[in-house]
């Protein structure tokens, strides 16, 4: 029987090794330890509203100092401060812009948060806001008295509250409550206190509601038939 050929039993080694030189075959083999994922770096996309720039109006005064921004206008002095993740820059044409310094999550997240924050401000201390709700219901109404809001919202006593100092309220027809003022979360918050009281019931839609607010309605039970 003939022998085999000699290149056939040379060793072969865990980390490199040939077999058989002639042929040139090179076999490599990886330590299970290093072998793993290739980490790819994906940038977050720019967010549609954060890019939009700002308008400001020749009413406002602006004051720009590193993360701080404050906006006087006629109406009213506002202030905000930016997180490191985001960057407010005036341009030559006299908008603002908000920019990302970092490329992560979060950083998307507070681009277009931030920017409509200062637009709010601008638009707050330039023009104001304001907030109307409906009293619906039979008896149900509300009256100005002072800096007090009164409401009959059939509870055995009047409900008054006191109107924060910033905002203003009116009331039309003795059912419609209007909240006004500079400061977009102060009338926010406001309103869903008001609104809290009395919010509207699904069968009847009784109670207090936002203006434009589509109330959900559940029919009711229904009798038995003869």
């Amino acid at each position: 029987m003939a022998s085999l050929s000699p290149s056939l039993h040379l060793p072969c080694n865990s980390r490199t090794g040939f077999l058989g030189k002639s042929q040139g075959i090179l076999l490599r083999v990886i330590p299970a330890g290093r072998v793993g994922f290739i980490r790819k770096t994906v940038e977050c996309k720019e967010s549609r509203i954060g890019k939009k720039p700002i308008e400001v109006p020749s009413n406002v005064t602006l004051t720009l100092e590193e993360q701080f921004v404050k906006a006087k206008g006629p109406l009213g002095e506002l202030s905000l401060n930016y997180p490191t993740e985001v960057k407010v820059v005036k341009e030559e044409t006299g908008k603002l812009r908000v920019f990302k310094t970092v490329e992560t999550k979060r950083a998307n997240q507070m681009h277009g948060l931030f920017r409509t924050l200062t637009d709010n401000i601008i638009v707050g201390v330039s023009k104001g806001f304001d907030k109307r709700l409906q009293l619906v219901g039979v008896g149900y109404r509300a009256t100005v008295e002072g800096k007090d809001l009164v409401m009959n919202l059939g509870f055995s006593h009047p409900v008054r509250m006191a109107v924060p100092e910033g905002l203003q309220v009116k009331v039309e027809e003795n059912t419609r409550i209007i909240v006004s003022g500079y400061d977009k979360s102060e009338i926010g918050q406001f309103a869903a206190t008001i609104k809290k009281w009395r919010p509207p019931e699904p069968y009847k839609g009784k109670g207090i509601r936002y203006q434009d607010e589509i109330v959900r309605r559940k029919e009711g039970k229904a009798g038995k038939k003869k």
